[in-house]
């Protein structure tokens, strides 16, 4: 299973407001550190804001940070908001579809795939990251 280029922005982004919960990061800054287009990270950044994981700031100065404790974010919580179709085949439009064997064991596989997205949170996920920027001593 595959997840989205916007599911892999959105972990992305919040892994990094994750690193230093407390500084309000630009739009600006985060696309460029991850080679994200700024578009991209506008409409996850608004999607995450959305949906309260993270806190946006309007105006001058603006920007936004984590809206929960990345304790309380499981990474399952992240992949259902942003994934459109959690389906690893197109079963709707098979010609089996009302006799087939694999649909049952293809939904089981997404359940255990998000099971174990909702064991790890954010900070899980956090502990073991570094940002490569954040490696280098600030001048």
């Amino acid at each position: 299973m595959r997840l989205t280029a916007h599911t892999d922005y959105a972990l992305r982004i919040l892994l990094h407001a994750a690193m230093d919960p407390e500084q309000l990061l630009s739009i600006a800054q985060v696309a460029q550190a991850h080679a994200i287009s700024r578009n991209h990270a506008m409409k996850v950044v608004n999607v995450l804001g959305n949906a309260g994981l993270l806190e946006t700031v309007r105006g001058r100065g603006g920007g936004f940070r984590l809206g929960r404790a990345a304790g309380d974010i499981t990474l399952g919580e992240v992949v259902r908001l942003t994934e459109p179709h959690l389906q690893p085949a197109d079963c709707g439009n098979c010609l089996l579809q009302a006799a087939c064997g694999l649909t049952g064991l293809l939904r089981q596989a997404v359940g255990a795939f998000l099971a174990e997205l909702d064991r790890h949170t954010l900070a899980d996920a956090a502990a073991g990251t570094r940002l490569p920027f954040m490696l280098t001593p600030r001048a």
